[in-house]
């Protein structure tokens, strides 16, 4: 005989109107509704979010939300650890750029703040020490942004100033590391 598997139907939104949520590689969105939407020909709640920075709306139902990693932000005694761990001296030594770049992609879309600084940290040390890929760069930008409007939010101060954070941080984070080389100017070579 078959036995039935019980699942928890959630009724009350975990989340409301004005939290502000994590949605893993989209970034930071506000709740701007709690709605019920017709999906696949059933009634569903679900949040209605804007994210921030782009004004992009998108429509999660509450029963998928812990599936596709939508979570709260994080505290301020979790800041601390995040800053922490981009203070670290560790380094990605993965020299293939195609298997890094997976990694750090795997690692933001995982929707943890502090995987996301991991990537963060990685990719600004690799950028000290030699110029990173057009694809590097721009998973750098978006880790950093992440971590920036994330820790904007958890502390309620403006994002410039949480940027500021970050990038002092980061900053002293590469000061003892050796200056990359200097590039080789055409005097310098014997082309004769």
């Amino acid at each position: 005989m078959a036995t039935k598997k019980l699942t928890e139907k959630v009724k009350e939104p975990k989340f409301k109107v004005g939290d502000y949520v994590v949605y893993p590689i989209h970034g930071v969105g506000e709740v701007t509704e709690v709605a019920k939407k017709v999906i696949l020909g059933k009634k569903k709640d679900c949040y209605i979010m804007e994210i921030q920075g782009s004004k992009m709306k998108v429509s999660i139902p509450v029963e998928r939300a812990i599936d596709v990693g939508i979570r709260s932000i994080i505290d301020k005694k979790e800041i601390k650890k995040v800053l922490t761990l981009l203070k670290k001296d560790e380094i990605d030594t993965e020299e293939d750029w195609k298997v890094r770049y997976q990694n750090n992609m795997n690692k933001i879309k995982s929707g943890s703040i502090f995987e996301v600084a991991d990537v963060c940290r990685n990719l600004y040390k690799r950028a000290y020490g030699k110029e990173l890929s057009i694809m590097e760069r721009k998973l750098y930008e978006s880790a950093y942004n992440l971590v920036k409007m994330e820790i904007a939010l958890s502390k309620g101060v403006p994002q410039e100033e949480a940027g500021n954070i970050v990038s002092d941080v980061l900053a002293a984070s590469v000061q003892g590391m050796a200056p990359p080389p200097p590039p080789k100017e055409e005097d310098d070579l014997d082309l004769e």
